[in-house]
């Protein structure tokens, strides 16, 4: 199901933090238009965190009914409370949405057993396919890769991995070891930034946010079409474009930018307590966007 390229959408906001709805039908189309092999929703990058119920609802109803199944969605379902993340679990399925995806629950004093029982709980209780998110900087909680593992071999619902904790290809290979040969999909995130080194350690594509998706598109169709050193090539010529979206706490910002400047009409307001860039930033960014239009002669950079 997750190999390829699985686009988290940004959620665009208006001046005053509503939801751009009209904003949003459009970054889908940039998405669907640039070949992913799926959408995820509600995503960590999506802003999830700093919408309510409401805007979650809004946000979910109109990626599901704009994709309209073109493309399988993965909708973001994490949540402090097991009761909350059942809930949005339950909303994702009868929105038709292909799975859901869920990091370990913020407690006190997290344990492995915490963690494992929490997923069996989500199992037990609904038929969706669930996507493992181990991201510590958001869940505040590692999983080692022998929970992973024992948590995608003792709950049948486990279908795929989103592994976030670098150094992520040696973890996905110790992860895959430990699988003794029971089937897993493992995908990386972190904005693509180590997405070639992810392939070569047994990864099967990436789920994440970047304004440029058909990059990440040609480095996994040419590597799963056997053409490493041309995927190689690629990503390497590519990947500063990523590793500057993706800089800390103000990479939503780029991001949304960087779209923007793709021919995409929204803004780059993030929500409060987003980051906003300055001049600096976006003299940079005007440099990296000039160099891209002039030598990404295969990427569209506006919308027909």
């Amino acid at each position: 199901m997750l190999k390829g390229v699985f686009s988290v959408l940004p959620t665009p906001f208006l001046s005053d933090e509503t939801v751009d709805v009209p904003g949003l039908k459009k970054v889908i189309e940039l998405y669907l238009g640039a070949g992913v092999t799926g959408i995820t929703a509600l995503g960590v990058t999506s802003e999830a965190a700093r919408m309510g119920e409401k805007d979650r609802i809004l946000v979910l109803e109109t990626i599901m009914k704009h994709v309209n199944g073109k493309v399988p969605v993965v909708v973001g379902a994490s949540a402090e409370g097991l009761q909350t993340c059942l809930d949005l679990t339950k909303a994702a399925r009868m929105m038709g949405a292909a799975a859901v995806m869920i990091s370990p629950p913020r407690l006190p004093k997290v344990n492995s057993a915490a963690v494992l029982n929490h997923f069996r709980t989500v199992a037990d209780s609904s038929d969706a396919t669930i996507i493992l998110q181990d991201y510590p900087p958001v869940s505040g909680f590692t999983m080692e890769p022998a929970l992973l593992a024992r948590i995608a071999k003792e709950i049948p619902s486990v279908k795929g991995i989103k592994l976030e904790d670098s150094p992520t290809p040696l973890k996905i290979s110790r992860v895959l070891e430990q699988m003794d040969g029971h089937p897993i999909e493992i995908v990386g995130g972190l904005g693509g930034t180590y997405l070639f080194e992810e392939l070569m350690a047994g990864g099967v594509g990436a789920m994440t946010g970047f304004a440029i998706p058909e990059i990440l598109v040609k480095v996994v169709g040419l590597f799963h079409d056997g053409k490493k050193d041309e995927a190689a090539d690629f990503f390497y010529r590519t990947v500063a474009l990523m590793r500057f979206e993706f800089q800390e706490g103000i990479g939503m910002a780029v991001r949304k930018e960087m779209i923007r400047r793709r021919g995409v009409p929204i803004s780059a307001v993030t929500r409060a307590p987003g980051a906003r860039m300055d001049d600096s930033t976006l003299k940079t960014l005007d440099s990296m966007m000039r160099w891209a239009q002039t030598n990404l002669k295969e990427i569209r950079w506006t919308l027909d």
